[in-house]
């Protein structure tokens, strides 16, 4: 899903079947895969070569995590995508713990922090020191967490992220910022 239309589309299915319309469920399915797709090909993107999950593996193993939805209170697309998101991220944390990587070494899933976003210095990481400084960080302050969460992780722009926290955009842009930096600091360790 592409536009303002087609997120404020998605979110009317979103309500629609919590609501209890079934019919939305079935217009609902090809839109949420898109936009998994659209996630894992974002996740997928900073992966090394020959990494053994697949961006199409990533959204059916995500899509089967979200799939009993009846248990969630959907409110709008962009609550959606910050489950997903989240959901995500735990898969390949769980898989790149799987093969047993240590915390920052050897050949850990890597991903760039940078994704099209105005980041500090883009470099390369590998995904579980990154979840783990994302934890440390949110043992510090949750929501700075949650707003790396759901602008790097789940692609939500200013607006949708301070929709989703219920605060301003300039509170997500003050915590976007510190929070860059402190995972900056704390990934250059």
């Amino acid at each position: 899903m592409n536009g303002r239309d087609d997120a404020g589309a998605l979110t009317g299915l979103l309500l629609a079947w919590r609501d209890g319309d079934d019919d939305a469920l079935q217009q609902l399915i090809p839109a949420l895969e898109g936009e998994l797709r659209r996630l894992a090909r974002r996740y997928m993107a900073g992966e090394r070569a020959g990494h053994t999950l697949q961006s199409t593996a990533l959204v059916n193993e995500a899509y089967l995590r979200l799939i009993d939805v009846r248990r969630v209170n959907w409110q709008n697309r962009a609550h959606f995508l910050a489950m997903a998101a989240r959901v995500m991220r735990r898969i390949l944390v769980e898989a790149a713990r799987a093969k047993g990587y240590q915390k920052r070494g050897g050949r850990a899933i890597h991903v760039t922090f940078n994704e099209s976003l105005p980041v500090a210095t883009p470099l390369d990481h590998d995904l579980v020191a990154l979840n783990d400084a994302l934890d440390a960080l949110a043992n510090v302050d949750e929501r700075k967490s949650r707003v790396v969460e759901l602008r790097f992780f789940g692609g939500l722009n200013i607006e949708e992220t301070a929709a989703v926290l219920n605060v301003s955009p300039d509170t997500v842009k003050r915590d976007w910022r510190l929070a860059r930096a402190w995972l900056w600091r704390e990934l250059k360790r």
